[in-house]
């Protein structure tokens, strides 16, 4: 039986959640809300900016009620409408005759907020509208720890509300006459019958002086708002909502505003990450190689330089995160604990290249590849056992450094935990593909290197063979890591799914893969679970114990589809459009691992982020490995050969896409046959779906 606190006990703070939050976003402004539009101090609610909460309440009375909410809509990435009833005006009668529409629209530096009225009633309205407004400040450490600051005094304006520290300066500004106090703006409003009002609140926020970590507003586009596409509706809402919630999440670096990146998420996540940032510019790589090399340029400026315990830093590394100052778990504000940002940010460069990136581009980023190249090849090996490996030595960082980072992703079937120097499945896969992507690039821009690196790949495959193997009841796979005494940790995991179309693995090693992850402990019906359900840690609610990341399952719809796997890929593709519905085709960071087959529903992970980068950009993806789009610029030849297993897909066009800086579109009929058109002077192989 539940207990409740006595009176006078201290409640421990919890993370928020966010599952039944509005969001609407247009970086690095994110506004967070109820479902009905009320603003409300505590929990993750407010309007977030630079990871700071700079204004933590904005709430509508009527009367002093607040409006019974009926509906609201995410119109875009950076606009949502709210309508609720106010059921003490208007007609007597069950029918409500007054409603409140609030329409919400953000901006980078803050947003307008239209209130308006409207009356069916056939009498006269007298109320007195009122906004409760707050500002607290909080760090959006302490907001995540669900310690929210002290509400601030506001200074009145004119027309408005000022609150301000050294640092910021928040103002709110209404139109339509409004009564000003320090924390609350009202109206009289007076509406004769079958008559409207509006009035507007508008919030700016500014920095005196952005400190190191604060990134600034994309200037420009390097992606579109939508793409030009017919097909399954479900379908077209998901891609479209995905590549607007990518174009919002747009961030640029101070240091050469023209070049842009994708933040990793809100609302934690509003910033610069090497491995989020990095995915969701590779899966954008059809709409174009803007967002890439402005990721590739941003991340090689900060590369590491020196050897640095305590940040994880040394030469040749990319970063795993940049904050405006110490986050909540106390990581250093630019932090390098990634295992496998560094042989992903290769892995970019290299995909970009074979999407037409211009050559002068990839000339400017050889330093920088030549670094992390020779970062992944020496230092991250630290054992000297052919594998890359991590181990927090600081005592202060992560203790897991793969995507899947938290204290207890990686674990042994019996549930017990690993200790020592971690090497990470994936993260060899990834080396892999790097070293030979690398040692391309260096042979065709004539740089030395290049036999060195390929020879080192291959002693890697032959090690991973070797060592990494494993199997239980259903099948043969890879472990999901050595532990410090190099033991498979041989738990059935989504990991293996990375490995897919990197080189790595010869086509039996695929097969069995295939076939294992295909397997109804790991594919649940609604994508691939992080964790198989047979071992004694899954959680379908643990963050990586069994929980589905779109992202996750989308890198290996795409490495099964580009291996020859396509049944088992639109059966996990096919498990995500299942999901979509659910959280308004708006993909979150995770949701839970429920089973599709036995009739379990979509559930929420209550603290997943929405949007975020790389689920918000899966979409392209997952279209990509549909249509079995293969480019390769560099040889002069574009390949599409779509997979009769994504039929439910068809009859599918797109357009907008982009190769070689030209137009590129992709239709398939019904029964399979492919039409390509594109200006790039590319040779293009068209195949029929099959």
């Amino acid at each position: 039986m539940a207990t409740h606190p006595t009176p006078g006990t201290v409640v421990p703070a919890h993370q928020p959640y966010l599952h039944d939050l509005a969001v609407v976003v247009a970086a690095p402004t994110a506004v967070l809300s109820g479902m009905d539009g009320q603003i409300r101090a505590g929990g993750a609610q407010g309007v977030l900016s630079g990871d700071r909460r700079v204004l933590s309440e904005l709430r509508v009375e009527i009367d002093g009620i607040e409006p019974y909410p009926v509906g609201h809509a995410l119109i875009g990435a950076d606009e949502a409408r709210f309508v609720a009833i106010l059921r003490d005006l208007g007609d007597k009668g069950l029918d409500p005759t007054v409603r409140l529409e609030r329409t919400r629209h953000v901006r980078p530096s803050g947003l307008s907020e239209r209130l308006r009225i409207d009356s069916s009633a056939r009498v006269p309205i007298r109320a007195t509208l009122s906004v409760a407004l707050s500002a607290d400040f909080a760090g959006i450490g302490e907001v995540k720890a669900g310690r929210g600051g002290a509400a601030m005094r506001g200074a009145t304006t004119p027309d408005g509300i000022c609150w301000a520290d050294d640092e910021t300066t928040v103002e709110v500004h209404a139109s339509g006459g409004a009564v000003v106090s320090a924390d609350r703006l009202s109206w009289q409003v007076d509406i004769a019958a079958h008559e409207a009002w509006e009035a507007t609140i508008d919030v700016t926020a500014t920095e005196a002086l952005a400190p190191p970590g604060t990134f600034v507003a994309a200037p420009g586009a390097a992606l579109p708002d939508h793409v030009a596409m017919v097909g399954p509706p479900a379908l077209v809402e998901l891609v479209n909502r995905g590549v607007r919630d990518v174009r919002a999440l747009a961030l640029a670096d101070p240091q050469v505003t023209s070049d842009t990146f994708i933040a990793a998420g809100v609302p934690w996540f509003l910033t610069l990450f090497g491995r989020d940032s990095l995915w969701a510019a590779r899966f954008s790589l059809p709409l174009g190689t803007d967002l890439a090399v402005g990721t590739l340029r941003t991340l090689g400026r900060r590369q590491g330089r020196r050897n640095d315990p305590e940040t994880g830093e040394a030469p040749g590394k990319i970063l795993h995160e940049v904050r405006r100052g110490a986050s909540r778990t106390g990581l250093p504000p630019t932090y390098f604990g990634s295992i496998d940002a560094t042989a992903l940010w290769v892995c970019l460069l290299y995909d970009a290249w074979r999407w037409g990136l211009s050559g002068d581009d990839v000339i400017g980023l050889l330093d920088p590849l030549e670094a992390a190249l020779g970062w992944m090849t020496t230092a991250a090996d630290a054992d000297g056992d052919g594998f890359l490996e991590y181990l927090d030595t600081s005592g202060r960082g992560l203790a897991n450094q793969g995507w899947k980072d938290s204290g207890d992703s990686i674990q042994f079937p019996d549930g017990s935990l690993p200790t020592g120097a971690i090497a990470l499945v994936e993260a060899q896969g990834y080396a892999y593909h790097a070293a030979i992507g690398g040692a391309r690039m260096l042979e065709s821009f004539g740089r030395p290197g290049a036999d060195r690196l390929r020879q080192w790949a291959l002693e890697l495959r032959e090690r991973f063979r070797q060592t990494f193997w494993v199997s239980d009841a259903r099948g043969r796979f890879p472990a999901i890591a050595l532990d410090g005494s190099k033991r498979p940790i041989g738990t059935a995991t989504s990991n293996p799914g990375h490995l897919l179309a990197t080189g790595i693995l010869d086509p039996d090693e695929i097969a069995s893969i295939a076939a294992r992850l295909s397997e109804p402990d790991l594919d649940g019906g609604y994508g691939l679970r992080t964790m198989s359900s047979d071992v004694a840690g899954f959680n379908p609610l643990g963050y990586h114990t069994g929980s589905v990341w779109p992202h996750d399952t989308t890198i290996a719809v795409g490495g099964l589809a580009a291996t020859g796997h396509a049944r088992v890929a639109a059966s996990l593709a096919g498990g995500l459009m299942r999901a979509a519905p659910t959280f308004m085709h708006r993909l979150p960071e995770l949701f839970a691992g429920t089973d599709a087959r036995a009739g379990d529903p979509v559930l929420a992970y209550p603290a997943a982020c929405r949007p975020i980068a790389w689920a918000a950009a899966a979409p392209i993806a997952l279209l990509q490995a549909a249509l079995g789009i293969d480019p390769d610029v560099p040889a002069g030849r574009l390949r599409v050969a779509p997979h009769a297993a994504f039929s439910a897909w068809f009859p599918l066009r797109i357009g907008g896409l982009r190769i070689a800086g030209q137009h590129l579109s992709v239709a398939v009929s019904t029964d399979g046959r492919t039409t390509v058109e594109t200006d790039a002077p590319i040779a293009v192989e068209a195949g029929d779906a099959s």
